[in-house]
């Protein structure tokens, strides 16, 4: 006697078949590659208003963003997955990159001259520091749309800001470089709850940088020799100033390029700063605040970053030093090695753990990659004149 076929078995039977086939097809065209986010950076092609996207763990391009304005002092920072870049360029454009489809996801222009930016501490905003109109822009990280924006007023008009950082407790540090003021903004997803600004806190503010627990904010001076220290635990106390007398009495060097604060060379209880210029690196007690020495250096250096471990803190000069890089121990102060990648040697960036340095040379279109235990080039990157080098990692750190 023929018997009605079972229709739960004909169904099973067709999911069978649909799920060979599905596999039969994924065979034939595999799937994209996954990716994550951890080893990735980009590096900034300056005078094409492009970006060079990167990775770490086998040092090689991946491939190129276009279209991102006048890049001529770009500075990015990231989202926190680390899958997103947020390219500040000079033109005042904010423009948010997906490194892992390599396009642009978003692109504004803000202002009409910005100097960097920062990321607040849950990620949903970002600030931008502007030169013109003076003041700080914040935008909705995911969509870029505006959220405040605080003119820079004091002194009877606009200044230029520089210097601004993210801190602990949604908080945006900056300071003005007309004025001579450290303001700080307290902000939420909705926008700015709270301002406090301190005068007088010297002339002309040309950087600064935050230690990397967010505590002490430092702000260096181009109108007069020091530094400006605010501590943001206790900002009751005000603006201290700490190295009042470096280089008085002694003849000043025409500054050929502003030196940059922003690496923050931390090294046990030591911090390592560029001497505006002067040939030498000055040494900084991170307990008293006190000075501790001085090094000598060949040119007036620009970048002092240090190794992540903090055994060494590497150099770059202004012109027209700009070919070399020099090595510092930092238990003795001694310069080990000198490096000549080529001219135009313009940004130093650590691989996470630090086994890897990446120096753009700029006038020899390429970066370079260096072992830092064996000081050997391991790798060469073409990249149309390159400058500055941003890795994802950077997205877990306060101040980067």
């Amino acid at each position: 006697m023929r018997r009605n076929p079972d229709p739960m078995r004909f169904v099973a039977d067709l999911v069978g078949l649909a799920l060979l086939c599905g596999c039969l097809a994924a065979a034939a065209h595999p799937v994209e590659e996954l990716r994550g986010t951890g080893d990735l950076g980009i590096v900034v092609e300056r005078a094409s208003g492009s970006v060079v996207v990167v990775e770490t763990t086998n040092p090689r391009a991946l491939g190129r963003i276009e279209g991102l304005g006048d890049l001529s002092h770009a500075s990015a920072v990231y989202s926190r997955d680390g899958r997103y870049a947020y390219v500040f360029g000079r033109d005042g454009g904010l423009s948010k990159l997906d490194l892992l489809a390599m396009r642009v996801e978003r692109r504004i222009v803000q202002a009409g001259n910005s100097i960097g930016g920062a990321i607040s501490q849950d990620g949903s905003l970002v600030a931008v520091s502007n030169y013109e109109p003076g003041g700080v822009g914040i935008f909705d990280a995911a969509t870029l749309a505006p959220v405040a924006e605080i003119p820079a007023v004091a002194g009877g008009g606009r200044s230029k800001v520089v210097g601004l950082v993210d801190a602990p407790g949604m908080r945006f540090a900056y300071t003005l470089y007309d004025a001579g003021e450290i303001w700080v903004a307290h902000v939420e997803r909705s926008g700015v709850t709270q301002l406090d600004k301190y005068p007088g806190i010297g002339r002309q503010p040309y950087d600064a940088l935050i230690t990397p627990d967010g505590r002490f904010y430092i702000a260096g001076l181009f109108g007069e020799d020091g530094l400006a220290l605010l501590d943001l635990w206790h900002p009751e106390a005000g603006v201290r100033r700490i190295l009042p007398g470096y280089g008085r009495g002694e003849e000043p060097l025409p500054v050929y390029k502003m030196p940059h604060l922003e690496g923050w060379a931390a090294a046990g209880d030591r911090l390592f700063v560029p001497a505006v210029g002067r040939y030498e690196v000055l040494v900084i007690d991170r307990r008293t605040w006190a000075e501790r020495g001085r090094i000598e250096v060949p040119g007036q250096p620009i970048f002092v970053v240090a190794r992540p471990d903090g055994r060494e803190v590497w150099v770059n000069f202004a012109l027209p030093h700009n070919d070399r890089i020099v090595v510092i121990d930092t238990e003795t102060g001694a310069i080990t090695r000198t490096l000549r990648p080529g001219k135009g040697v313009l940004h130093m960036e650590f691989a996470p753990r630090g086994e890897q340095v990446w120096l753009s040379v700029r006038d020899e279109n390429r970066v370079d990659v260096h072992d830092t235990r064996t000081y050997a080039k391991v790798a060469e990157i073409a990249v149309e004149h390159p400058s500055g080098i941003f890795f994802s990692t950077r997205a877990h750190r306060i101040g980067l």
